[in-house]
C-alpha cells in the first residue's frame, strides 16, 4: 500500500523549471527520478496501487508520447494488462486511428493502431503530468473512438 511518505520521496525527485519551453509554463522535470532506481520503481508501485485501489482490474494501460512510454509499459507489467502506445502523428505503421488536439502552444495530432483497443475493455490511459489537460482528453476520445466502452479513470497527483 502507498504510503504519504512513499508520495514524498517520488515529489522529492521532481524538478520545475519556469518559463520552459516558454514564458509561463512551469516544466515538470520527471528525469531526477528515472536516475534513481529506488525511487522509480516506488513510482511504479505507487501507481500501480492506485490504479488497483480506485479502478480494479483493467485490461489495457495506454501510455501518451513520449514520458507515458517511460511509465506506462512497467505499470501494464505490474497490472497483468496490455500496454499500448498513443504517438505522435505518422510514428505507427499500419491503419490508424487519429485525434487532433490543442496545446498551450499549438495543435498536434495523436495516433493509435486502430486495432489496438477492443469494446469493453477497460482502459486506463498514463502520462506524465496534466497541464491543461488537452493531451488527456484526447487521447481519451481516440480510446472511446476506437471501440473502448469500459472507460476508466485514475488521476493520482505525483
Amino acid at each position: 500500500m502507498t504510503s504519504k511518505d512513499d508520495i514524498e520521496k517520488v515529489k522529492e525527485c521532481i524538478r520545475g523549471f519556469p518559463d520552459f519551453p516558454k514564458p509561463g509554463i512551469l516544466f515538470r522535470d520527471i528525469f531526477p527520478v528515472l536516475k534513481n532506481p529506488k525511487v522509480f520503481s516506488l513510482l511504479i508501485d505507487i501507481l500501480a496501487d492506485t490504479i488497483r485501489t480506485r479502478v480494479g482490474q483493467v485490461d489495457v494501460i495506454v501510455g501518451l508520447e513520449a514520458r507515458g512510454f517511460l511509465f506506462g509499459p512497467m505499470v501494464a507489467v505490474k497490472l497483468g494488462a496490455a500496454f499500448v502506445p498513443i504517438r505522435k502523428k505518422g510514428k505507427l505503421p499500419g491503419k490508424c486511428a487519429k485525434v487532433e488536439y490543442s496545446l498551450e502552444y499549438g495543435t498536434d495530432v495523436f495516433e493509435a493502431q486502430s486495432d489496438a483497443v477492443s469494446a469493453g475493455q477497460k482502459v486506463v490511459i498514463i502520462d506524465d503530468l496534466l497541464a491543461t489537460g488537452g493531451t488527456m482528453k484526447a487521447a481519451s476520445k481516440l480510446v472511446t473512438d476506437m471501440g473502448e466502452i469500459g472507460r476508466a479513470s485514475c488521476r493520482e497527483r505525483v
